[in-house]
């Protein structure tokens, strides 16, 4: 009677907490213990931790291998056979009101639902163990992996992850990468919300990469044009994809935009509005203004010089002009930075694609934005197969792996 008075409360615990969230808990999956998440740079060490509480926020991982650039089939030979030791991961970038652990509980949540896994509930006993392993199915850049573990320690602390690749790597095609091991429920209860977020990330890092490369010596961004409610994931695939993040949100940087610059009555009006603003509220933040003209970057330099106005990077909106060859017209772009002269940043953005962005990148813009990184996402194919075997034959099959 006493225990079952126990459990009863420790529901009602679980029930309260849920409420927060606007749902009842799946008894199944989640525990009432949670710690906050650090988003931070941190280190996880490699070697067998003591159990970890289901929520934990930087959960330890297991990977083989030392190196962070992408590999060929010689240094894959390496990371398997190096030693287990400790390996500093990209973290996510930092945001005040951001909780990474929400957005794993309400993508759990969406997918079991009130009742849970019913097929798993249904044809897998639960005593019963199970390995899978992750498959790419195609080349890229791979990214979510520590989300995946964080996912995966979220449905069962128990589960064992092993990983021959980290963030940022490039696997090939047929190329096995990860094992889970524990309960057979467990694993396939998380499958399908790791693989998305993986296949999400994967497909920004490897588009981030192609477009940081060809970009040289210009730095790409993405933009605030992100999946709403993932925006914070969005950004990190970037950051593992070899690009730069811009402004989080709009708290975190003035940007003055062609709207804001009608409102205000003109550029100088702008800027002169956000001088007195940033003044009396003591604040410190970057300060970015959007131009479109030669005219409007004149208007701009003008303030600095001035001293009438706090900008640190000048925008060039659609100074890239496309050409029916499908090259672009860069002239526009060129001049807009001789004025500049570095005496401030500049960035570049419209127009901008892997095909013009080597071309707009050599024209000296400091940095190149790229709303297509996030918006346009293309998932990288990327599976979880229990029988790993079958899975190549069907992969070589359709020419999927």
């Amino acid at each position: 009677m006493f225990e079952r008075e126990r459990e009863r409360e420790r529901e009602r615990e679980r029930e309260r907490e849920m409420a927060m969230l606007g749902s009842k808990p799946n008894p199944q999956i989640f525990s009432s213990r949670r710690p906050p998440f650090v988003s931070s740079r941190h280190v996880a060490p490699l070697s067998k931790p003591s159990p970890p509480p289901r929520f934990l926020s930087t959960p330890a991982l297991r990977l083989r291998g030392r190196s962070c650039a992408p590999f060929s089939s010689k240094i894959m030979s390496s990371l398997l056979s190096a030693p287990p030791e400790t390996l500093q991961w990209i973290a996510p970038p930092p945001h005040p009101t951001y909780d990474l652990h929400q957005v794993i509980r309400l993508a759990l949540q969406e997918d079991v639902g009130n009742l849970g896994d019913l097929t798993c509930l249904a044809t897998i006993p639960s005593e019963t163990q199970a390995e899978a392993q992750f498959l790419a199915k195609e080349d890229g850049v791979v990214a979510g992996i520590q989300l995946a573990n964080m996912i995966f320690h979220e449905v069962d602390p128990s589960l064992k992850v092993e990983w021959v690749v980290q963030d940022g790597n490039l696997v090939r095609k047929g190329l096995l990468f990860g094992t889970v091991v524990g309960e057979a429920r467990s694993i396939l209860t998380a499958e399908r919300v790791v693989l998305n977020f993986m296949q999400r990330m994967s497909g920004i890092a490897t588009a981030t990469k192609a477009m940081a490369d060809a970009a040289r010596p210009a730095r790409i961004l993405e933009t605030r044009k992100t999946a709403p409610g993932l925006r914070l994931i969005d950004k990190w695939a970037v950051l593992i994809g070899g690009g730069e993040n811009h402004r989080m949100g709009l708290f975190d940087m003035i940007m003055i935009k062609d709207n804001h610059v009608a409102v205000a009555g003109g550029i100088k009006e702008a800027i002169a509005a956000v001088n007195s603003y940033l003044i009396e509220n003591n604040l410190d933040v970057a300060v970015e203004v959007e131009t479109r003209t030669l005219d409007e970057v004149r208007e701009v330099l003008a303030c600095v010089t001035k001293g009438t106005g706090q900008v640190t990077r000048v925008m060039l909106d659609n100074m890239v002009v496309p050409l029916a060859s499908g090259d672009v017209e860069v002239t526009m772009l060129q001049e807009a930075v001789k004025l500049i002269n570095g005496k401030l940043e500049t960035e570049a953005s419209g127009n901008v694609t892997l095909q013009t962005v080597g071309k707009i990148g050599a024209t000296g813009v400091t940095f190149i934005s790229s709303g297509a990184l996030t918006h346009s996402v293309r998932a990288l194919d990327i599976s979880l197969n229990v029988d790993t075997d079958l899975a190549l034959a069907v992969g070589k099959r359709t020419s999927r792996a």
